[in-house]
């Protein structure tokens, strides 16, 4: 596929067409300019619109600018391998105003958010990067340039998704790596491996997650949701704290969900009660074990930023959507069916391929469907955070 679908630059700007004779340039700084064939002459203002422009951002991922033996500026397309006096740019140029932060909704789709983006200096770390929200991200990530590494406990559904990536684009650096989130032992193994690598890291997301299944402990003896869930993200990001430190500025992003809010981690004297986060099986009920990691997800993310801000590391804790469409319920027939009879009204992932071209689109199918039901979610979340015993503020225990 065309490195240019991955830039964003197979639209093309058709709302002040030129009139015949006249061509559009940038400069090596990237304002624009218009040249009338017919007179020889040239002008900043768009010959129709009597507006002036200029290139925003960084040529997209591949690109370069050069200057020819007769002094002009050429763009040279080192993926396509072509070269070109047309400014890639100049398909998304802004007006010469202040301008506006670009707006995103449900309807926006991974790769329009990295539109023009070069991460070719980047190194990006996934967990559950095989699958679902994980694996749209990795794409995205690997077809703007960055380095992504996938975190996964099963290296062969890894190596498939790998593969997935590399048959859209040859030249994607990707890889997969064996990290069990369900063992400590693991992971530190993971951390240790990667250290040797001697790479940055600038990404880190931390993704993967478990949801409705049945009570069980891992090797190390914990709840399995609140281990794979917030645990192993915990002790991941507390192994690559330095490694981070020193790639800074860089970013750590924790998946968590609105539904930590139906969820409280106090006894009956409202003190804090940690054996609430690894329940025996008498007291477990798997909803309610991931709501109390996803809690844990956004406190982890408040206090990490509190902490390593200063340093250059800044860390999100993000919520990805209601019921979206993707493996993590398939641990419970019922939750599963949920999830399907929510399909048509939430937000989805559909990758579509046509040959060797491949796409994300993010839809939404009844637009009046899903705002009642955002709104019906918004009243009930706000009716309940006035009983809720969720406090994130900070807080000394």
């Amino acid at each position: 596929m065309a490195a240019l679908k991955y830039a964003g630059m197979d639209d093309t700007d058709s709302e002040d067409e030129l009139p015949p004779g006249w061509e559009e340039r940038s400069t090596k700084d990237g304002w624009v300019y218009y040249a009338n064939h017919d007179e020889m002459k040239t002008q900043w203002e768009h010959p129709k619109t009597g507006k002036k422009k200029r290139c925003a951002g960084d040529l997209p991922y591949g690109w370069e600018q050069e200057t020819d033996e007769k002094g002009q500026i050429i763009y040279v397309d080192h993926i396509n391998k072509r070269t070109t006096y047309f400014d890639p740019r100049q398909a998304f140029t802004v007006e010469d105003v202040v301008v506006k932060p670009k707006r995103y909704d449900g309807n926006t789709a991974a790769l329009e958010i990295l539109q023009g983006r070069d991460f070719s200096d980047k190194v990006v770390l996934i967990t559950g990067g095989n699958s679902g929200i994980g694996f749209e991200t990795a794409r995205s990530f690997a077809l703007h340039g960055a380095h992504v590494i996938l975190l996964c406990r099963n290296l062969s559904r890894a190596s498939k998704a790998v593969g997935l990536i590399q048959q859209e684009w040859h030249k994607a650096r990707v890889e997969a790596m064996m990290c069990d989130l369900a063992s400590l032992r693991s992971v530190r193994e993971f951390a240790d491996s990667f250290k040797a690598m001697k790479l940055p890291l600038h990404i880190l997301v931390c993704n993967a997650a478990v949801c409705t299944q049945p009570w069980s402990l891992t090797e190390d003896g914990l709840e399995s949701t609140f281990q794979i869930c917030h645990l192993g993200h915990f002790l991941l990001v507390q192994c690559l704290q330095d490694v981070l430190c020193r790639s800074a500025p860089a970013r750590v992003v924790v998946v968590s969900s609105e539904s930590h809010r139906f969820t409280d981690l106090l006894d009956s004297c409202g003190k804090v009660d940690l054996a609430l986060l690894s329940p025996p099986k008498k007291g477990y009920w798997s909803m309610l074990a991931y709501n109390r990691a996803k809690l844990c997800n956004i406190l982890f993310s408040n206090e990490l930023h509190r902490r390593l801000s200063p340093h250059g590391v800044t860390s999100n804790a993000v919520h990805p959507g209601n019921m979206m469409y993707t493996s993590i319920h398939r641990s419970w027939w019922l939750m599963s069916f949920l999830f399907t009879l929510a399909r048509p009204f939430t937000k989805s992932m559909i990758h579509q391929r046509s040959g060797d071209r491949g796409f994300l689109m993010t839809c939404s199918d009844h637009p009046h469907t899903i705002w009642t039901l955002v709104l019906l979610i918004e009243i009930l979340t706000a009716l309940y955070s006035k009983l809720s015993f969720c406090n994130l503020e900070q807080t000394e225990y």
